[in-house]
């Protein structure tokens, strides 16, 4: 996973190769995907920050989940990392100890309850689990931001802030992005809601069709802003904009930014089938 892009981004680095406007965003199109090839060929990290582990279970249906489901994540990050010769960037505290575990653990580890989790055989909801497995870098998640706009801020307010979010940061977050939009939900939900929407695949739209319009306009205003692949230039700041919504607090308006880089890698597996 840490050797290998997402193919879902590998295609769209190709088509963005076909359509980038500028030289130098072609040029550095192109060092992207003959880094994938060459890491693909050597087994060798696709780049050297080869992030924190965001371990994600998604349960729905009657599936029953222990309380130590997460028990053996970290012994196995360890080994995978040690054997791997990943970069070890996990610190013991953010705060007063900040020497290195040398472990890349710990790993941050959530579990998601679909809709109809719990009366799943009611509503005829097939039982499901899938594990989702991130590896995401300190320079894309550094650029992540949040904002509790108020409600007569408005759609217009929630584009602005993307847009500036990217303005502002993308050129450091290792363009061409994918970028993960939460709206709604509270101050600490939004924030998953723009993490769970990088696992979407590129290519896919909202169901919704007014928020998939949303997107495409997000995607047209950010690729508009000139930063180019590698922040150096170009048509192809972004590849996709993802936007997964929530109910929220009638006088809360929360949004969130996710940054995908161009070292985007997650994997999702299904644990039934």
């Amino acid at each position: 996973m840490a050797r290998t892009l997402r193919p879902d981004y590998r295609a769209a680095l190709e088509a963005a190769l076909v359509e980038e406007e500028s030289e130098r965003g072609r040029a550095v199109l192109e060092q992207l995907l003959a880094n994938a090839r060459l890491a693909e060929r050597e087994d060798l990290p696709i780049c050297q920050d080869t992030g924190y582990v965001w371990v994600c279970l998604e349960v729905n249906g009657s599936v029953n989940v222990p309380a130590d489901v997460f028990s053996g994540v970290d012994a196995a990050v360890a080994r995978a990392s040690e054997a791997g010769g990943l970069r070890m960037s996990m610190l013991h505290d953010a705060l007063v100890n900040r020497s290195n575990t040398g472990t890349n653990t710990p790993a941050f580890c959530e579990v998601l309850l679909s809709v109809g989790q719990a009366d799943g055989a009611a509503l005829g909801q097939r039982d499901g689990a899938t594990l989702h497995i991130m590896l995401k870098g300190g320079g894309s998640d550094n650029a992540s931001s949040l904002a509790m706009l108020p409600p007569s801020a408005g759609v217009e307010s929630v584009l602005d802030f993307v847009t500036q979010a990217v303005a502002e940061k993308g050129a450091n977050a290792c363009p061409p992005l994918v970028l993960g939009v939460g709206v709604g939900g509270s101050f600490d939900t939004v924030a998953r809601l723009a993490k769970h929407a990088l696992l979407r695949p590129l290519g896919t739209h909202h169901p919704n069709t007014e928020v998939a319009a949303l997107e495409e306009e997000l995607l047209s205003r950010i690729n508009a802003l000139g930063i180019g692949p590698g922040g150096l230039g170009g048509s192809t700041t972004a590849l996709a904009v993802h936007i997964e919504s929530a109910p929220s607090h009638l006088v809360a308006l929360p949004v969130a930014v996710c940054f995908g880089c161009a070292a985007l890698r997650s994997v999702s597996l299904n644990l039934l089938d």
